[in-house]
């Protein structure tokens, strides 16, 4: 079977203020909006994948939803986002089985947001 093009990627996450979750992903993450729809904002996370956040009345995580940000900087991450009051639910840590260093944090509205840096050097960059 043929590979048919895909141009980029965006996840969307349903968000109960928009306001308050910009506050989160552009102003501690740092996260640049390239769409703002009034009632969504799509962000650049890098290259052609991208994070869009809709409010939604009555929004609530998604089970097992993570949004993984692989970064090099795993500490200098998470001396940020504990120093911006952001809820910390598992400080850095490295998993040997996959051979990763991780940490794990709520943004507003309770999604989980992982930020991993891969210690393999086999992971696929594409």
């Amino acid at each position: 079977m043929p590979t048919l093009p895909i141009d980029a990627q965006i996840t969307f996450l349903p968000v109960a203020d928009l306001g308050r979750s910009a506050a989160f992903y552009e102003g501690i993450l740092g996260l640049p909006v390239v769409v703002d729809q009034g009632t969504c904002r799509i962000y650049r996370v890098c290259g052609e994948a991208y994070l869009g956040l809709c409010a939604h009345s009555g929004a609530t995580p998604g089970a097992g939803v993570i949004l993984t940000l692989v970064s090099p900087a795993v500490d200098a991450w998470h001396e940020r986002l504990a120093a911006a009051g952001v809820t910390v639910v598992e400080a850095p840590s490295y998993r040997e089985q996959f051979r990763i260093r991780r940490a794990f944090y709520r943004d507003p509205d309770g999604h989980l947001v992982e930020i991993q840096e891969f210690a393999d050097p086999d992971w696929a960059r594409g």
